[in-house]
């Protein structure tokens, strides 16, 4: 019946390409978790000209409860397989930064309001997934927000409406020509 499996230049191949699997996708979760890091990401010489520094700039970087949110945290799906899309995706930007398309803070400029859609179409798909790992509408102490917060929030809430949608600029900079 299994006849050909007896043969053992097929147990050989079985067992080759058994562990040639499995070093494939130790090495892929390895690289994977080695690329889901701040670091990472600001070793990029235009992502640390810009993103970056607007981001030391944020509540997201510094704040009073001492919590800190990473470029993965708002970027990065924490799930798999939708992690492997994001890191997939994301080759393009390293692709761009090699080739010099976003190599200087005037090129990533010129790029920013469509690399910046492309962010918040992704997070609007999302319905803001990652923004409410953090921040859950039920969660919100509306008393320490502000009165125009005040009123927004339970609206939203309410609405059906999600972090993105009111929140552009929050962490990083509008793009010069965004019209919103």
């Amino acid at each position: 019946m299994l006849k050909w499996l007896k043969k053992s230049g097929v147990k050989m191949a079985l067992v080759i390409g058994s562990l040639g699997t499995l070093v494939l996708l130790v090495t892929a979760g390895v690289a994977i978790e080695k690329t889901n890091s701040l670091e990472f990401c600001v070793s990029c010489h235009s992502m640390e000209q810009t993103v970056y520094q607007e981001y030391k700039k944020s509540l997201h970087y510094k704040n009073e409860y001492g919590v800190r949110v990473e470029c993965p945290d708002c970027h990065v799906p924490e799930v798999y397989p939708d992690k492997l899309f994001a890191k997939i995706i994301a080759v393009k930007d390293v692709w761009h930064e090699i080739l010099g398309t976003i190599d200087t803070k005037e090129k990533f400029e010129k790029h920013r309001l469509r690399m910046a859609e492309r962010v918040w179409a992704k997070m609007e798909a999302t319905e803001s997934r990652e923004c409410r790992t953090c921040h859950a509408f039920d969660a919100m102490n509306l008393e320490d927000m502000g009165r125009r917060a005040q009123r927004k929030h339970p609206q939203a809430q309410q609405e059906g409406k999600h972090c993105i949608q009111c929140h552009k600029g929050v962490v990083h900079e509008l793009p010069a020509n965004y019209e919103g």
